[in-house]
């Protein structure tokens, strides 16, 4: 697959995007025989490898699913339709971490052409109700942010859920991170589009002001016919300065780390949106307990409602600066296996077996296991300790090492959690190392972690998120007015700190 993926390309290079559209095509049909070779090797794959794929499906129930998979292959797939039925398959693992993408070559194809037409709106999800945040179709004077949607096309919020969920991956049988992604802007409209197809017009049923369930036809949105739409209609206006490379830099920066300090009222919030490296998280955080201290901060807001995750190095120094006494990242951390037969698949497999031989033993239950954190103990942190009150912000999108990071300190009388429960598993997961594997035929590619991590072997194994102290969810009003309610919950609790202290 490598050289036709190189040839294409070097054409792109050479002759541009015109030529780079004809190159590949999204209709490519692949044979039966092409389709059922992939999924040979991605159960395979799968079976070999993964550490946790019984872990919260059975055998029994695991096979039946591959089963279902193979049934539903047929003769002239499309990428997309073989991604669909890996998709559902991958979903019934109960894995956050195992996911399924496109192809390189798909992923080029789309970079290249113009944005198509689109669902138009976006929603916000939950047990309760399904409300608008965005319409794409501006002049649509209807279906405004906190519109209440009761059916798309004769289907029940209810059925659409369902069938959405089948399709979306999850540690455990945590709901809250698969509502969390229908949430997310953008996902609900994919999510439906190609479960669904693409519609010229959508029959909405929805709410009006005074509650009366009434419907309404939409069309698509378009692109093209929208900026047609625009072209003249803006006042022309003097060109914006752009930033210096330094800027940009640190305006990057700034989307995933923030520290804002109110020293008048001794309080601080950090906004901290990924454990990546790359971020300089570690200067970051010396500088921001730092400022802490000199500014003699009494209450710190962390919101990591966005956080996915990253390097377990960066959540376990966070957890540093607050825990009152030493913890371990984990009680156990193992692979399952080293090589098999189709690891040419699986990116970086050489680096990744190096590390399993070195870095691991076999113990007696047959898995490699990495004893370094099954060991170690983190002592917490002496200079600039923060022993102040401390409020975490958490939602279905707090996922993997972010679960980690509100696990090791939740439970300390300074640390208040709020909002909804973890994305991330608070009994464990599967990820420490996750490459890519990219099939033979089709180049769609999964994630496949390598790793067990079981965090905390006294928590029940539920299936659930590390739980909030404070719980916070959404409503029709907050989501129509646009209010920050996890937020405005910890504002309250601050503020009732504080006047209880001045009482006293």
């Amino acid at each position: 697959m490598k050289t036709p993926i190189l040839f294409i390309f070097l054409i792109v290079l050479l002759s541009g995007c015109g030529v780079s559209k004809s190159s590949f095509s999204p209709g490519k049909k692949y044979s039966l025989q092409q389709v059922q070779k992939d999924y040979t090797v991605y159960q395979t794959i799968l079976e070999d490898h993964h550490p946790s794929l019984y872990w919260y499906t059975s055998k029994d129930s695991m096979d039946y699913y591959f089963s279902w998979g193979q049934q539903h292959l047929k003769d002239s797939m499309t990428e997309p339709e073989f991604r669909k039925v890996l998709t559902y398959v991958t979903a019934k693992i109960n894995c956050g971490h195992t996911t399924v993408r496109s192809s390189k070559a798909w992923g080029k194809y789309t970079d290249t052409v113009r944005l198509g037409k689109m669902f138009p709106l976006s929603m916000k999800v939950w047990d309760d109700a399904m409300v608008v945040t965005a319409n794409l179709n501006r002049r649509d004077s209807i279906l405004k942010r906190g519109t209440v949607i009761t059916k798309i096309n004769e289907r029940t919020k209810e059925q659409l859920v369902d069938t959405f969920f089948n399709y979306i991956s999850t540690d455990g049988y945590n709901r809250t991170h698969k509502y969390q992604s229908l949430s997310n802007r953008g996902f609900f409209g994919s999510l439906y589009t190609s479960l669904f197809g693409l519609s010229e017009k959508y029959n909405i049923q929805y709410k009006d002001p005074s509650g009366e369930l009434k419907t309404i036809m939409i069309p698509v949105y378009n692109p093209a016919t929208d900026t047609a739409n625009r072209i003249g209609t803006r006042p022309l206006r003097p060109p914006v300065p752009q930033p210096s490379k330094r800027e940009r830099r640190r305006q990057a920066a700034n989307t995933v780390r923030l520290l804002k300090i109110d020293s008048l009222n001794h309080t601080a919030m950090m906004d901290l949106s990924s454990f990546g490296k790359g971020y300089g998280l570690k200067k970051f955080f010396h500088n921001s307990f730092n400022a802490l201290q000199k500014n003699n901060i009494s209450h710190l807001i962390i919101d990591v409602r966005g956080n996915g995750g990253g390097s377990v190095t960066n959540s376990t120094l966070l957890s540093r600066y607050f825990a009152n006494k030493k913890f371990k990242v984990c009680d156990s951390l193992y692979a399952v296996k080293r090589s098999s037969p189709n690891e040419r698949y699986i990116k970086d497999h050489f680096w990744s077996n190096l590390f399993i031989t070195f870095f691991t033993k076999k113990k007696k239950d047959g898995n490699y296991h990495f004893g370094y954190f099954e060991r170690h103990y983190f002592r917490p942190k002496k200079a600039n300790h923060f022993n102040g009150n401390t409020y975490i912000l958490t939602g279905g999108n707090s996922f993997s090492a972010t679960t980690l990071f509100v696990g090791a300190v939740a439970q300390q009388e300074n640390v208040t959690v709020i909002g909804e429960e973890t994305g991330g598993g608070a009994y464990g997961n599967s990820a420490w190392l996750i490459p890519d594997v990219a099939l033979p035929e089709t180049g769609v590619r999964f994630r496949l972690p390598l790793f067990r991590l079981v965090i905390d072997k006294t928590v029940p194994k539920n299936g659930r998120g590390v739980q909030p102290e404070i719980a916070s969810f959404p409503t029709v009003e907050a989501v129509k007015r646009g209010d920050d309610y996890k937020l405005d919950k910890a504002m309250e609790l601050i503020k009732k700190d504080k006047e209880t202290k001045t009482t006293n």
